[in-house]
């Protein structure tokens, strides 16, 4: 997904740490900037200009939503709005830059995995406050909440994500007698009925260079991918539950052989392109896709479905939510207006509007219990997974370097290849996590 193209590297952080050194922290109160009414309802900003920072690409056609937005922005403050679009490639170095040089926008898009990063760095407000004066805390998607939520303090609204679940071809089940499964016991069954009416095709693609796919079924299994404790963090994914997950993933490919050995050097990438061509019967892949499946391939418009991961003995199993918040900045000349600017964005008419247009998700509960009430085949069953099952990964910044290091993608290759077993390659991925979490501690 987009807003992880970026890892957060060693250098970003280095250039980050001097400032919590320098007395910012994670408080919201660092740089004295304090919300007084916000979340009321009564912010004027008549003759007041806010700044505002939106990714690139995510929308592909974002501006008349701008323009949308800022209508009705200086419709209800009188204030109005400077908006700029920064290329998601650019975008981790400009946030650095600028929170490092004082030039930070008053709002900003903010992607889901960086924003622990900028809190611990003391360049963000605490939206704790103001969320619950607008009575709005029961209203947030939860695993969009846990991701921007640091020592207790939310640094990032929720504003759209995205989640994983399994996209299937219908004509391809309905040919096999095959319904989508709802435990993992039915998930293997399936499998098998589709890879012997369809030999030709890869029934379930299980790719090396992608770590979303095997979360997962280590949440699945009761498992957890890293520990806190205090302000220590521990590797969990070699405990049994984690284990027992991982090897039910891999399974599915070295016991079952519902894979293709070339898929273990496979990313998400590779996998649509397979779908694509009309090579693969089901794989786990971001709410995000089917609209593009179908735009490489018109012929398989009609023949795409959806269905949750399923839950080990039935129910859901975790996916990871992964998409944008809205934060305000500490350098913010009003933080009651930027908070009307980010209510404005992240709620309500506009917010439905933007997850139409960018085929993402909103991050309330009641703008996607509407995506939900639709019941298109192809979006519920991801609303529902997004409701019911979505997930953050270690809520810290160090756990970017773990992604940037490709940890897990490495163990998976290594089971996959067959150079490890499942209990080798994840104490390996334990001891190299645990070797970041303790360098950055």
């Amino acid at each position: 997904m987009k807003w992880n193209r970026v890892a957060v590297g060693l250098a970003a952080l280095a250039v980050l740490a001097p400032l919590s050194a320098c007395g910012s922290d994670a408080s919201g109160s660092s740089a004295g900037s304090e919300f007084d009414q916000a979340g009321s309802g009564e912010v004027s900003g008549e003759g007041e200009e806010l700044s505002l920072w939106i990714m690139e690409g995510t929308n592909p056609n974002a501006e008349p939503y701008v323009e949308d937005l800022k209508a009705a922005f200086e419709d209800k403050t009188g204030a109005t709005l400077d908006v700029q679009f920064v290329p998601w490639a650019e975008a981790h170095d400009k946030f650095v830059n600028a929170i490092a040089g004082d030039t930070t926008p008053d709002v900003a898009e903010i992607g889901t995995t960086w924003t622990p990063e900028f809190a611990a760095a003391g360049a963000l407000m605490d939206l704790s406050g103001p969320v619950e004066k607008a009575g709005l805390e029961e209203q947030l998607v939860p695993g969009l909440v846990q991701a921007g939520t640091v020592d207790d303090g939310l640094y990032g609204m929720p504003w759209y994500a995205g989640v994983r679940s399994f996209v299937y071809r219908t004509d391809v089940f309905d040919q096999a007698g095959v319904t989508p499964p709802t435990s993992w016991d039915e998930l293997v069954a399936a499998g098998e009925k589709l890879k012997k009416a369809n030999p030709d095709m890869v029934t379930l693609p299980v790719p090396g260079d992608s770590e979303y796919g095997v979360y997962p079924f280590i949440w699945g299994a009761g498992g957890r991918i890293a520990e806190q404790d205090g302000d220590s963090w521990t590797s969990t994914i070699d405990s049994p539950e984690a284990q027992e997950g991982i090897e039910f993933y891999t399974d599915l490919a070295l016991e079952h052989g519902f894979s293709t050995p070339a898929a273990t050097t496979w990313d998400e990438a590779d996998l649509s392109d397979a779908f694509a061509r009309g090579d693969v019967a089901m794989m786990i892949s971001g709410s995000w896709t089917p609209r593009a499946l179908v735009e490489a391939n018109p012929d398989l418009k009609g023949k795409i479905g959806a269905f949750p991961i399923p839950g080990q003995d039935g129910g859901i199993s975790p996916s990871f939510l992964g998409g944008s918040h809205l934060g305000v900045f500490q350098g913010t000349e009003n933080p009651d207006l930027a908070f009307a600017l980010v209510e404005t964005m992240a709620t309500g008419d506009l917010a439905a509007e933007w997850g139409e247009q960018s085929g993402f998700f909103p991050g309330t509960k009641k703008l996607l219990e509407q995506v939900q009430a639709e019941e298109d085949p192809v979006v519920a069953p991801f609303a529902q997974q997004m409701v019911e099952g979505g997930a953050s990964l270690p809520v810290t910044p160090l756990y970017g370097q773990v992604q940037g290091k490709k940890t897990v993608a490495a163990m998976l290759q290594s089971i996959l290849s067959g150079d490890a077993s499942v209990q080798e390659a994840t104490e390996q991925a334990a001891k190299e996590m645990d070797a970041i979490f303790a360098a950055g501690s």
